[in-house]
């Protein structure tokens, strides 16, 4: 089922108080090598450094009081654990986080600073999974999926919301394509909100089950998961999967060392800190520019978490 226009638009009004409007940033140098007008929208100068602030703000504020009073719940390994944690502190509730033991430290140590109440787990989903099913028991706790709930998937696409605000003349919109719940919030904003705008993700050759599952009509699995781009390892989810099906133009694959370049000019030429996870959309805008030739478009940048002594240049 697709939410309706007022939907999108009411989580726009919903997320802004709680948000960075974030910049939307062009670069001449890379205009020119893009062979296109290149819009980047920043979501790694976001609270905590990524999009999923606004999913989390949009999915607590739908709880009623009671479920507000006995907190939320979910497993990350990074950046949704920390986007949950501060929009709860923001909120006044209580967020449980599940992580993995091997969840870098550093991950850990934010969530914590952020007010979050960490579990750790043995590193396998059916660990991660059966620890915060035992806190919605124990707590009464409402679970957040990262990328496959609906309030969380309205609420991330208020970053194209706000991109198609300031720039509505896009032709296009690019997407990293990880657990799906980013580019189907932001298919479903440039389906109301853009003229004619298309959506277009972005994935790492190495994880293309979103690529072949766009193709088979059905939820698709790696079987490897050996990507410099660790944001985009899951699967797509039931809930996004049919938004994307129907409202995503296109999901372009892209090899590794077209991500690490890609990561590394705008690095250099647009000096901004980025994921490898970030550059994935415009390395696929860079291996396909005859498709985007002399046209409008934006690109999600979404997140600026990265480990500064693991650089891939």
């Amino acid at each position: 089922m697709i939410p309706s226009k007022q939907i999108v638009i009411e989580a726009g009004n919903r997320v802004a108080p709680f948000v960075h409007r974030t910049p939307v940033l062009t670069s001449r140098l890379l205009n020119e090598l893009a062979g296109a007008e290149v819009f980047f929208k920043c979501e790694n100068l976001q609270k905590m450094g990524a999009f999923k602030m606004r999913g989390a703000i949009n999915a607590i504020q739908q709880l009623s009081e009671a479920q507000k009073k006995a907190g939320v719940v979910t497993h990350s390994s990074g950046n949704f654990g920390q986007a949950l944690a501060l929009a709860a502190k923001n909120l006044g509730v209580n967020a449980y986080i599940v992580m993995p033991s091997s969840a870098p430290a550093v991950k850990i140590e934010a969530v914590k600073s952020y007010g979050g109440l960490v579990t750790i787990t043995e590193p396998t989903l059916e660990a991660r999974e059966k620890s915060a099913a035992n806190i919605v028991a124990e707590k009464g706790a409402v679970f957040l999926h990262p990328s496959n709930d609906m309030n969380v998937i309205v609420g991330q696409g208020t970053a194209a919301l706000e991109l198609l605000q300031d720039q509505p003349g896009l032709e296009y919109i690019m997407s990293p394509v990880g657990g799906g719940g980013l580019i189907a919030g932001t298919a479903l904003a440039a389906h109301y909100l853009g003229n004619n705008c298309r959506v277009i993700g972005g994935e790492p050759m190495e994880v293309d089950d979103a690529y072949r599952a766009f193709k088979s009509g059905k939820i698709e699995y790696n079987t490897s998961t050996d990507t410099i781009a660790d944001g985009l390892k899951t699967n797509l989810g039931d809930i996004n999967f049919p938004i994307i099906m129907e409202l995503v133009s296109d999901i372009i694959r892209v090899e590794e060392d077209e991500i690490v370049n890609a990561m590394k000019l705008i690095w250099e030429r647009m000096k901004l800190v980025i994921e490898p996870s970030s550059a994935v959309p415009f390395a696929a805008l860079l291996k396909e520019r005859e498709k985007f030739k002399n046209k409008k478009v934006g690109i999600i940048l979404s997140g600026g978490n990265v480990e500064l002594s693991n650089l891939p240049f």
